[in-house]
């Protein structure tokens, strides 16, 4: 640059990067939670960007860089606090995959990580003081909770094989809408329209799980963005990606474990932690697919030592149904299929016991069909029945009386069911809805609908049943 007469504005670049900084402060807008304070832009300015070294490390040095209590900077801390050091081995939360957690511990104190985030390029581990104090400027040994590591990226691993699963399943319409690894469960939204069904959600469990017995190597390139794409790599839903990008292929289409990067399994940019080999992941199972929101379906997952658990606890469940039915396990879907039936048809009995006590001595307010005004009335007043009962006993009585009209309220315990029918000939002259919304105010009720020849509705109670009848023959006597 010299040699060509050519000099650096630096005082021009210093002040370009101030109003930059200025101008993301001013556009910042947190949800009131710790790490969405504007403080970190602060702490960046002191600090630094975090160099993160977790890839290949959960144990390493670093050094604390500032302290952060109650919102504000301080020297030194016991307590709850938020760490930044100089370089870091903890995930920060990202693309779908939950910070990590661990123990942080220096001279003088030690300090439990539980959760670990990022803003403006710096990594907030979120910690407490259990022992001693720490303090900005001390060494520290970090020691990610590497069980707690594993379960989180088996299951993210997992998912990168469950959204290729769903593209050869279902199509490649297919694209990630959101996701979720944590160290008990993956959770994976993506775009489709319609439910899957039982043979394609079984089908992309089996997928997923045969990438994974073939325990291939994840391999990971960092390239250009563009250069990536070119070569078929996914970007993740809502990830922002820099000049560099990581790249993470898992398992082979051949299923030999080798090959050209032509028959990768997965591609897909993604600066998250993965498994070594596909076999860590241990087993993949698909609990169920669900809508979350239009047109977005959701899975939900388990791998690993989860996946088994539950598939265990599954068994036993089955095991306790066998028992309990004193059937084989092999025995139990039908041996459920049958008791169901002999129940529905034990309530249909049930039900139409209760009717024809209801009709019978047991009814009360009970009537032989009145002539008003030429017309037949039959009104009556049941209990023991319910609502859902009426229509059945109304088309009962309407084909008895060959024409006429019926009012029937029924006591159902704790409130009053209304249904009004009329014969098919009579509709011309009266209305089922036209008695109903008469009668139902005298019971306490307001409302109701239905059709000419069968209108339904309810009361609060039957205690002034006698008027509500008296409304009805009203109506009948004041026709043309």
């Amino acid at each position: 640059m010299r040699e060509k007469g050519r000099s650096v504005d630096t005082d021009g670049f210093d002040a370009a990067m101030a109003a930059q900084k200025a101008k993301a402060r001013a556009a910042w807008s947190g949800t009131g939670e710790a790490a969405d304070s504007a403080i970190w832009f602060d702490v960046a300015d002191v600090a630094g960007p975090t160099d993160f070294l977790g890839y290949d490390s959960l144990d390493l040095e670093g050094q604390i860089k500032a302290l952060v209590a109650d919102g504000a900077m301080v020297q030194q801390a016991g307590g709850a606090v938020q760490i930044v050091l100089n370089q870091t081995s903890f995930y920060a939360e990202s693309g779908g995959q939950v910070g990590d957690a661990g123990i942080l511990q220096t001279e003088t104190g030690t300090a439990q990580i539980t959760d670990t985030k990022k803003v403006a390029g710096v990594f907030i581990h979120f910690a407490t003081v259990t022992s001693g104090t720490i303090a900005v400027g001390q060494g520290a040994a970090l020691r990610v909770d590497a069980g707690r590591r594993a379960a989180v990226q088996a299951n993210h691993s997992a998912t990168h094989l469950l959204n290729e699963a769903l593209r050869e399943t279902l199509g490649d319409h297919i694209a990630q809408r959101g996701s979720l690894n944590a160290p008990d469960r993956l959770r994976f939204d993506f775009s489709h329209t319609k439910p899957l069904s039982a043979d394609e959600l079984a089908q992309v469990e089996r997928d997923v799980n045969a990438l994974i017995r073939q325990n291939t190597r994840v391999e990971t390139r960092i390239m250009a963005p563009d250069d990536a794409r070119a070569l078929g790599a996914q970007a993740l839903f809502g990830e922002k990606y820099g000049d560099e990008v990581r790249v993470v292929s898992m398992g082979r289409k051949d299923g030999s474990g080798k090959g050209a990067a032509g028959h990768t399994y997965s591609l897909e940019l993604c600066g998250g932690t993965h498994v070594r080999q596909l076999g860590e992941i241990g087993a993949f199972v698909a609990l169920g697919d669900a809508a979350s929101s239009a047109g977005v379906r959701r899975i939900e997952a388990l791998t690993g030592q989860a996946a088994l658990d539950y598939l265990r606890a599954q068994d036993q469940r089955l095991s306790d149904v066998a028992a309990a039915l004193k059937a084989p396990a092999s025995d139990v879907a039908d041996r459920v299929k049958a008791l169901m039936d002999e129940r529905r048809a034990l309530a249909n009995e049930v039900a139409q016991l209760r009717r024809e006590l209801a009709m019978g001595g047991g009814a009360q307010g009970a009537s032989p069909a009145l002539q008003v005004n030429g017309i037949a009335f039959h009104a009556q007043v049941l209990s023991g029945v319910t609502g859902k009962d009426l229509p059945s006993l109304i088309d009962q009585i309407k084909t008895d009386l060959g024409s006429g009209v019926v009012l029937l309220i029924a006591d159902t315990g704790d409130k009053a069911a209304i249904a009004v029918g009329v014969t098919a000939d009579l509709t011309t002259r009266v209305s089922a809805v036209d008695i109903l919304r008469a009668v139902t105010p005298e019971l306490g009720g307001k409302g109701g609908g239905g059709r000419p020849d069968m209108a339904q509705g309810g009361g609060a109670s039957t205690q002034n049943a006698d008027a509500a009848i008296t409304q009805a023959k009203s109506i009948l006597e004041n026709l043309k």
